[in-house]
């Protein structure tokens, strides 16, 4: 049976990957001349440091849907950070995260102390949240329009927290209004305002202790290289600059893809844009998605390295929640932005020619801002410089040599919803059971979808989860059906 997946993030090359280990005939259409999508390497001369996403979270789960793709862990390597990061107040109080228990409890007694009852409440109690929302939320679809009325789904959504706010939540377990933001900026890494998402995304800053968070050798756009080169070795048809110009529908079904002026036979397309645009090519585009927020990435090449400071940063503002007001409601540039700091040189010595390094800066800003990028990036990244050499990057605009940026206009121009970084944004009503599903529409039996804006969500690892539920759903919905016909199999 042939599919067409269009698109080569990482949710089509898992896809892909996928498929073919269950006896698809599969071949990638990608636009671009490289795969990858988010993961992708920003290069300058002989420098390269990620495009997107740093963190690896759940490494657990990433290295079982690799193993399950086929992809040996001798291709690539992890390596666990721990501290996991510092975050910087604006008071001059630094935080660092730790994965060990008792380190943990040692660093909030020295910085909050009295906190440290609260701690242990969140952990026990995320657990059981975590246990209780791995398989109903990350392990199946929700594919029947009803399946979010379901009381089974309303019932795990309540125990979840999920009608209450990641910020509401921790109100119930710390009195610090800085330990508060320490467990609720999590929800940034997706896109989302903490004082808005729902506190089922409060799992992710309970994972990062529980699981550890991680670096990917190389960058994590090194998997993306390691996707492919699998890709090839299976055997996988891989088309790169091809413009998909539309899916041809006849009779309810989808049955080619036209492409650069070709046509290219299907029995069945997967769509792995962000999925508001690529629904396009189906000419469906019913719903309206709130898009996750847009960042402001400053990349950089530096003479030295910054020994003294761990690969993970936040430097966070003095009024966190105005921040995010001005970013997710009043959508515009906040006046004392909060930060992220990528600083993976001190660790991995490949990015950069001897004696240099790489850093990475992203500022979380509104997608939707109405300002010409081009008029204020640059004012915005020397505040987000300046604050930097105050805060401990002594000489960072001397040891500068070159510095690219990239701004939400570059991101919605490269296919990015909206130009927000991760899909659609994790709301309560793009979550779960009311996010696009895998198999999205009734009305077409075989377009299916998968990437960021997707169930169940935005993060890499589950991205690769998404494309497990597809493959393992195509494999029941036309393997079983194929095995059904010749008499091997039960019929569905």
């Amino acid at each position: 049976m042939r599919v067409s997946i269009i698109g080569g993030g990482v949710g089509g090359m898992m896809s892909a990957l996928l498929l073919k280990r269950k006896g698809f005939d599969v071949t990638l259409f990608e636009k671009e001349e490289k795969l990858g999508g988010r993961l992708a390497y920003h290069t300058h001369g002989e420098y390269k440091i990620d495009k997107g996403p740093t963190i690896v979270l759940l490494p657990e789960m990433l290295q079982s849907l690799l193993d399950e793709a086929g992809v040996s862990r001798e291709d690539y390597e992890l390596i666990s950070c721990d501290p996991l990061y510092d975050l910087h107040f604006a008071d001059g109080t630094t935080y660092t995260k730790y994965r060990d228990k008792e380190d943990q409890l040692e660093e909030i007694n020295r910085v909050f102390p009295g906190e440290e009852a609260g701690y242990l409440r969140f952990m026990k109690d995320m657990q059981m949240r975590f246990n209780e929302g791995k398989p109903r939320f990350l392990e199946q679809s929700f594919l029947k329009r009803w399946d979010a009325l379901q009381p089974s789904t309303i019932n795990s959504l309540r125990k979840l927290n999920a009608f209450r706010s990641v910020s509401k939540q921790l109100h119930t377990y710390f009195n610090d209004d800085r330990l508060k933001t320490a467990y609720a900026l999590q929800t940034l890494y997706i896109g989302g305002n903490p004082f808005q998402t729902p506190a089922i995304y409060s799992l992710v800053s309970y994972s990062e202790h529980e699981h550890g968070i991680h670096y990917l050798k190389g960058g994590y756009a090194r998997l993306a290289e390691v996707l492919e080169k699998n890709m090839i070795n299976a055997g996988i048809r891989i088309i790169k600059g091809a413009n998909v110009e539309k899916i041809t529908i006849n009779s309810g079904r989808a049955n080619g893809v036209l492409y650069n002026s070709k046509y290219e036979p299907s029995d069945a397309v997967v769509l792995n844009g962000d999925f508001p645009i690529s629904e396009k090519l189906v000419n469906k585009q019913g719903r309206q998605y709130q898009p996750s927020s847009g960042c402001l990435l400053m990349y950089m090449g530096l003479d030295g390295t910054y020994q003294d400071k761990k690969m993970h940063q936040f430097y966070l503002s003095k009024n966190f929640e105005k921040t995010m007001n001005e970013i997710f409601k009043e959508k515009k540039i906040p006046e004392d932005p909060s930060y992220y700091v990528f600083n993976p040189s001190v660790t991995d010595s490949s990015l950069a020619p001897d004696g240099k390094s790489v850093l990475y800066v992203l500022i979380p800003v509104s997608s939707e801002i109405e300002d010409h990028w081009q008029e204020v990036k640059g004012a915005l990244s020397e505040k987000i410089l300046h604050s930097m050499e105050q805060s401990g990057f002594d000489s960072l605009r001397e040891r500068i040599e070159w510095l690219d940026i990239r701004t939400p206009d570059e991101a919605k121009q490269e296919g990015l919803y909206a130009g927000g970084s991760f899909g659609i944004a994790p709301a309560l009503f793009q979550s779960g059971p009311f996010r696009p599903q895998f198999q999205p529409y009734p009305d077409l039996a075989n377009v299916f979808a998968t990437g960021a804006s997707t169930h169940p969500g935005g993060g890499v690892p589950i991205v690769m989860q998404g494309a497990k539920l597809l493959a393992d759903g195509l494999n029941r919905k036309f393997n079983r059906r194929e095995r059904s016909a010749d008499g091997t199999g039960n019929s569905l």
